[in-house]
């Protein structure tokens, strides 16, 4: 019995971190935090594939264009001009730019790089970590995580595909070649500190055996905190949060209330907390309870209440 027990755990536990991620952001491809996003996912044993646009289309939101041939060199000279609308870093095929907006990238993820490279759909989309919060109404504007036809968070959500849009307040825009030439440089640091916490989170809301990840056109909007006075990953605690606070609302009853923490009250306390909120992705705005609560029965063992 303890036999059968070990090898169905096993089962899960392989089975769940051989998860099929489409890794995409609206920095651009070649950022230090997207390339320490995907090392880590790496690491954590998923079958990773990165699609991001050629350059940073940060505040794009829900645009999207054909991508085009190159008429400048791609983000921090990673590619010449002249360079085809999609194309791969040329040492690694998985790590791939669609000279177009965010939504643009992750359709290319989603319809053309899944099925070359997995067989199929994917499992999961992450999105970010951005560099830079997006909080409240703001999310209207970004590339992360608007979308209707779409950004990259709500697109995979619109297409079927669960997904998560994370956002960091400590970062910026520097090449992914930092993270080796500058192994102790503030930017390295945060990256692969966010990267950490970004892929503790994918790997709690994912690893479940029970589908669907997530409801039907939801997707989860997170976002951390400073890394100034929370440097270590132990330090943080991920919070269920809305996006925009409403009295009248009645949440999902946890940490003994039924109202939960408005998510820019959360990341700018003095605390190494993170807002977790879960959106409709056709909407852009707060879901009803037994949203929130399929996403808390979900990832419960990783929140913690909220003390500001």
């Amino acid at each position: 019995m303890l036999h059968k027990a070990l090898i169905a755990f096993l089962f899960f536990a392989s089975n769940a971190l051989s998860q099929k991620i489409i890794l995409t952001n609206d920095d651009g491809w070649a950022v230090a935090q997207i390339r320490a996003q995907n090392d880590a996912l790496k690491a954590a044993g998923f079958n990773v594939v990165l699609s991001a646009p050629a350059e940073n289309q940060s505040g794009t939101g829900s645009s999207t264009a054909t991508p085009k041939t190159l008429t400048q060199p791609c983000q921090f000279n990673t590619c010449p001009t002249g360079s085809p609308a999609e194309g791969s870093d040329a040492n690694d095929p998985r790590l791939n730019y669609v000279n177009s907006f965010p939504v643009d990238a992750v359709r290319f993820g989603i319809q053309t790089l899944a099925p070359e490279f997995f067989g199929s759909k994917p499992d999961f989309v992450v999105s970010g970590p951005n560099v830079g919060t997006n909080l409240g109404s703001g999310i209207t504007g970004s590339g992360t995580v608007n979308g209707a036809s779409s950004g990259a968070a709500c697109e995979s959500a619109l297409e079927g595909i669960p997904s998560t849009a994370f956002s960091a307040t400590s970062n910026s825009q520097v090449s992914f070649t930092t993270l080796t030439t500058s192994p102790n440089s503030a930017a390295t640091l945060a990256a692969l500190l966010y990267a950490q916490l970004t892929t503790t989170f994918t790997k709690a809301l994912v690893s479940p055996a029970s589908r669907p990840i997530l409801p039907p056109n939801i997707t989860l909007n997170v976002n951390f905190p400073s890394t100034s006075g929370c440097s270590n990953a132990s330090q943080f605690k991920f919070v269920l949060t809305r996006l925009i606070s409403d009295s009248s609302a009645t949440d999902v009853q946890t940490c003994d209330t039924t109202h939960l923490p408005v998510e820019t009250t959360v990341v700018h306390s003095s605390g190494c907390f993170v807002s977790v909120s879960v959106i409709d992705a056709r909407t852009k705005k707060d879901v009803d309870a037994s949203t929130q609560a399929f996403v808390l029965n979900r990832i419960g063992g990783l929140l913690s209440c909220f003390t500001s």
